[in-house]
Order: structure tokens, then sequence, then C-alpha cells
């Protein structure tokens, strides 16, 4: 008896260091996608269920991408994201959340629509959940899934619903929702971002049609790029965003749904934001005040009819 115990104890505390162990992988891999890179956005729209579907133009572009740790705790990396141009004019870039066997998840419907969604601590036991922020740090898509590290590869992969990207909000009313089936891989000089993405549109009923596939491909490759510039912006500006973080979570949590106008005023929501967010920079930082004005501007967005 006493033996069998002891196997039991013994397989107990493997399988707990196995799990440990991976999570570290999980972690490593993650904060592998920090650095200065160069980074590659291509799209092109490929199989359509309507044979009369006339595709829409490839996409491509680059630029000069900062990427880096704001926060890193044990279940928690938030990683920043902000442009360079033309080595000087700084564009402050989308944010990723990871969340280790997180159970909450912000679900996109449709039309600026999300939902606050639970998943069962079984569904979240040992997965990382990928929180995704517009460059005002509102909600944009969250998926989860579990790295994997096999055969010298290290991948995570994940479907989510997701609004249309920016490049082709102004320009497409056939869709309404991206649906998303990402693949995120550590490469020997980079990173890599692999998408198949179903253009739907949703109607009223939350019926689906599926109008094309896409896709896509962002490539992050390390080079000697200056990317100071991205650097000491932030220096100057991370109080601020850093409460605008605080007063999103805040409303996040404690809405069940939320739906937002597409513009206040005339403006849409980074307007306001980045306009404020020049005026609290460097000494002239009121936190008080900052926050207070942070949190007017997103009910307005929230609360107009």
């Amino acid at each position: 008896m006493k033996k069998i115990l002891f196997i039991a104890l013994a397989l107990t505390s493997t399988i707990a260091f196995t799990q440990k162990d991976k999570k570290q992988q999980d972690r490593k891999s993650i904060l592998e996608m920090e650095g200065c890179y160069k980074v590659t956005f291509d799209f092109a729209e490929t199989f359509s269920p309507d044979t009369g579907y006339v595709k829409y133009d490839d996409y491509s572009s680059h630029a000069i991408e900062y990427v880096f740790a704001i926060e890193d705790e044990p279940d928690f990396i938030s990683l920043q994201h902000i442009l360079v141009v033309n080595d000087t004019f700084i564009v402050k870039h989308w944010r990723q959340d990871w969340l280790y066997e997180n159970q909450t998840i912000l679900m996109f419907d449709k039309d600026r629509t999300w939902n606050n969604k639970k998943i069962s601590k079984k569904d979240a036991k040992g997965t990382w959940t990928q929180k995704v922020f517009q460059v005002d740090d509102s909600p944009r898509y969250e998926g989860y899934g579990t790295w994997v590290h096999v055969d010298g590869k290290n991948y995570w992969e994940s479907t989510a619903d997701a609004p249309l990207p920016r490049r082709e909000l102004s320009v497409r009313q056939d869709y309404n929702v991206t649906k998303r089936h990402s693949r995120m891989e550590i490469t020997k000089n980079g990173w890599n971002l692999e998408q198949d993405n179903e253009k739907i549109y949703r109607d009223e009923n939350g019926k689906d049609q599926l109008i094309t596939w896409e896709k896509g491909h962002e490539i992050f490759t390390r080079g000697e790029y200056n990317c100071q510039p991205a650097i000491d912006w932030w220096k100057e500006n991370h109080r601020f965003w850093a409460d605008v973080r605080t007063v999103w979570g805040e409303t996040i949590a404690a809405n069940k749904t939320m739906k937002f106008e597409r513009k206040v005023d005339k403006k849409l929501m980074y307007e306001h934001l980045f306009g404020m967010g020049d005026e609290y920079t460097g000494d002239n930082y009121d936190q008080a005040k900052a926050k207070k004005e942070i949190q007017s501007i997103i009910e307005a967005y929230l609360n107009q009819k």
C-alpha cells in the first residue's frame, strides 16, 4: 500500500512539474515577441462560395514596429506595439494581452457590439487567452488556445470573431464580421502571424453568410532598425495610457454587453483620446483629471442612442 501511495505521489509531482515547465515555455514564446522589427502586411482574398463574387485588390504594406512588455506577471503579459514611420513619426498601434487559464472572454458580435462570456475551468485549463486592443485601447477581439512546442516549433492557434480590419472599415459594406483563424509562430528571426479569415455577413438573427475567404501574413523580422523614437515617446506618454487601460478594464468588467457609436461630435474615439493624450505628457500630467476625462469620453460612446 505504501509503495502504491509513493508511486501516486511521484506521478502527481511529475505532472505538476511538467505543467509548470510547459507554462514557462509558453511565457518564453510570448516574451520572444518583444523587439524592434520590420513588419510586412500582406492580404489576399482567395475563395468565395459565390461564383460571381469579384475579389478586391490584394493589400500590402510595411513599417518599423517596436514591441515591448508593459506588464509581465506569472499569469499575465501585456505587449504594446508602436509604429515608427519615416524614422520620426510615431503611431501608437495595437496591444496584445496574454492571460493564463483565463475564463472571461469578450466576444465580438457585430456592428460595434461585444458580449462578455464565460468559459469553463476545464476548457481554460492550460490555455492562454490573447486579448487584442485597438490603437485607443478599446476592445477588438479575443481568442484562447494552447501554445504548442514540438519539433523545434513554437506556435499558438485560435479562432475569434472580430470587426472589419481598419484597411476595409470605410470601403466595405458587404460583410460585418471577420472570423479570424490565427496562428502565431516564433521564428529564428522574429515571429509570424498567419491568418485564414472568413469575411461574413451576420444578420439580426445571428445567421452567418460567408462572403469570401482571405489569406493574411504579418511577418515580424528583427534587424538594426531605429526604434528609439518609439521608446522616447512611450517615456513621455506611458502614464496617460496606463490610465486609459485602467478605465477600459473597469468599463469592460462592468458591462455584460457593450455597443459603441462610431463617432461622437463627428470624431472617432481614437481622435478624442489621442488629442487628450497630447495634453497629458511629461510634467503636465494630472492623473485624477485625466482619468475623469477618459471615462467621460468612453461613456459618451457607450451612452449615445
